[in-house]
């Protein structure tokens, strides 16, 4: 649980952008935060403190705020990093789910090796709001046999569900600071 005033000082590192990239939504940017030294670093500690000293084998990072904040989570764990990424990213042999966006359907993918059965993998993003693209991750790391231990996120938006979303999955789900609309 952060205190107040970490909470504080990681929802003031955050940059809002309001009608991007429509009207009417308030975009949460956390390029001030990553760039912020300081709030970066506590971020980090806050997001990888419950884990801390346990056995998590992978860090899946979702394309692509979730690749910058899932390698410094993979690092502060001794974990391996793995990319999910949309379709047509990845070299080699890969694996691949569709999941929901807010007006249609993509895909997202990762190298078929990527895990083995079992694996206890975290699902790292920079912000949780419907959940869809997370939803995709945990389809398809439970599709290979990972065990998907959690899934965090250093913003959540709880009016649009996401992250009740996950754990209705059976998701444990860590969010840092929380934001009302969208």
């Amino acid at each position: 649980m952060l205190t107040p005033a970490l909470e504080a000082e990681l929802k003031a590192a955050i940059r809002t952008i309001p009608d991007y990239p429509k009207p009417g939504i308030m975009f949460r940017d956390i390029t001030t935060l990553l760039g912020n030294p300081r709030a970066f670093r506590r971020a980090i500690d806050e997001l990888v403190h419950p884990w801390a000293g346990g056995k998590i084998d992978k860090i899946a990072g979702i394309e692509a705020r979730g690749f910058i904040i899932g390698g410094a989570v993979a690092h502060q764990l001794s974990a391996g990093f793995v990319p999910i990424r949309k379709k047509g990213k990845l070299p080699h042999t890969t694996v691949r789910v569709a999941y929901s966006l807010e007006y249609g359907i993509d895909e997202m993918e990762m190298h078929e090796d990527a895990v083995a059965k079992g694996e206890r993998v975290i699902v790292v993003d920079d912000l949780i709001a419907t959940g869809g693209t997370a939803e995709g991750a945990v389809t398809l790391l439970r599709q290979m046999g990972a065990e998907v231990a959690a899934a965090c996120f250093m913003v959540d938006l709880p009016e649009l569900g996401g992250a009740e979303k996950l754990r209705k999955l059976g998701v444990p789900v860590r969010t840092l600071v929380s934001f009302e609309g969208h």
